[in-house]
């Protein structure tokens, strides 16, 4: 039986289906709940959030349903080149988006720039909430966080976007890895090389994950439908976890004009690009990305960039205006979705995967 896996015998899970945890406050209390009554797993992106609204969060989601759930965070919260990013630096990168902000008729923001919520106040929170799974990206946490959620009964799991760093997962004692092909929407979370190089694609990086560790695999990246869940389980997968297709429906944290363009003719040009946080991150190609290009490596460092791009309406993506300005992420897949609704998203999944082991294909 495709339910049957490593994975959701380690969590108690009823379909090896995650639905992805969206930084930029993308996620949503009413996506995650839906997702686990459904019997997969909810989650939400915790990134931006300090520890109070955390703990708010996961109470929200309790409310909604009494199965598990996943709270994500970030484990490198900043880029190193912060320490070093000073006026001077501040005012190169805002000569660059000044036409911007001069076309829209707003001031840019001024130095320095305000903070944002930092990994080690928001673990804090997470041991608070005991989440049935505690997720990360950008790393791994200390021995002694993991030991900790090994006391709580949190169950781990890591992203890696390489086989290096799946091993590196393993070897730390983490519970369980996604393995995220560059073909995913959003960050691409790389943390032993660059992420420039570190661009694998995910049903090439499956079965090479999966043939060196013994936790559960995860594939993460490319996958819509169940044609993309079969292919992932049959290149040594244990379960899929799916962004951009929670993402497009009405229960997530997107705006309506991000959903419409992940329904659009336009999702079908994704890039990667640094302008809107200053990581490498994949979505839907607009003005921005485009005539930014040869800036690429002049932008600030993360958390500083979102915060002068989120000045001119880019990031998040959660109002209506400036859509040329606006961050869109979307994974390569976007041009397959077919469901509006989480609900109907899952139940579609669970025939179409019935459907094909029945019929053997």
């Amino acid at each position: 039986m495709w339910t049957n896996t490593k994975f959701t015998k380690l969590t108690g899970i009823d379909l090896p289906i995650i639905q992805g945890p969206f930084g930029g406050k993308l996620s949503s209390v009413a996506l995650t709940a839906i997702v686990s009554n459904a019997g997969g797993l909810g989650s939400y992106g915790c990134q931006p959030y300090s520890a109070a609204e955390i703990v708010a969060i996961s109470n929200s989601i309790r409310k909604m349903t009494a199965k598990p759930f996943n709270l994500n965070l970030w484990i490198n919260d900043q880029d190193e080149a912060v320490k070093e990013f000073d006026q001077s630096k501040f005012q190169k990168v805002i000569k660059i988006f000044q036409p911007y902000f001069e076309e829209i008729g707003i001031e840019p923001p001024e130095f320095p720039l305000p903070g944002s919520p930092g990994f080690q106040e928001q673990i804090e929170a997470v041991f608070e909430a005991k989440p049935a799974i505690f997720s990360f990206v950008y790393g791994i946490p200390s021995a002694a966080i993991l030991e900790r959620c090994r006391q709580l009964g949190i169950i781990t799991v890591g992203a890696a976007t390489t086989v290096d760093e799946a091993i590196a997962i393993e070897n730390a004692g983490v519970d369980a890895v996604v393995a995220t092909g560059f073909d995913a929407g959003g960050h691409r979370v790389s943390f032993l090389d660059k992420p420039d190089e570190s661009l694998v694609g995910t049903f090439s990086l499956i079965p090479q994950v999966a043939d060196v560790v013994k936790i559960p695999v995860i594939a993460a990246g490319g996958i819509a439908d169940a044609r993309g869940i079969k292919a992932a389980m049959a290149l040594g997968a244990d379960a899929v976890q799916m962004g951009t297709a929670f993402l497009a429906t009405r229960q997530s944290g997107a705006s309506n004009i991000h959903r419409e363009k992940l329904f659009s003719k336009e999702a079908r040009y994704t890039t990667l690009t640094k302008v809107f946080t200053g990581r490498l991150s994949r979505g839907i190609k607009n003005r921005l990305t485009e005539e930014l290009k040869e800036f690429q490596s002049s932008f600030a460092p993360y958390p500083l960039q979102g915060k002068i791009v989120g000045q001119l309406g880019a990031y998040p993506a959660t109002s209506e205006s400036n859509p040329e300005l606006k961050s869109f992420w979307a994974g390569q897949a976007a041009p397959i979705l077919q469901y509006h609704d989480a609900g109907n998203l899952i139940a579609a999944i669970i025939a179409e995967m019935n459907n094909l082991v029945k019929n053997g294909a």
